[in-house]
């Protein structure tokens, strides 16, 4: 097991490197699991995704992106994601609540945030 940090950047640069091959294969939505931590407030990896896609790190190749704690089964924003994209349905509705482990990501290159 590795401490003390590279795993903040190897998930960053992973998450760069499935952005390109999925945009390259015409993938228009990833659910990204990131997990939440083990704080009770968000682990590291979370925060520096949010960070990452809040100052546009991935802004050519993210149109849109929504944070699992906002996107609740029946929410206004559960709503308007679905009427982007309808097949993620069956993968959001598990979540009664949101998921803070997670973040939607629409595929594109039209920055617009959650």
């Amino acid at each position: 097991m590795k401490q003390d940090g590279p795993f903040v950047e190897e998930a960053l640069d992973r998450l760069t490197d499935i952005l390109r091959k999925s945009l390259e294969i015409g993938i228009k939505a990833i659910i990204l699991i990131h997990g939440y931590g083990s704080s009770g407030e968000g682990g590291r990896i979370k925060w520096a995704i949010h960070e990452a896609l809040e100052n546009n790190r991935y802004s050519d190749r993210v149109a849109e992106y929504h944070f699992g704690e906002d996107v609740a089964f029946g929410s206004e924003s559960y709503h308007a994601l679905l009427k982007r994209r309808p097949g993620l349905k069956r993968y959001l509705k598990r979540f009664k609540e949101g998921n803070a482990g997670m973040t939607v990501l629409l595929l594109g290159s039209q920055v617009r945030s959650a």
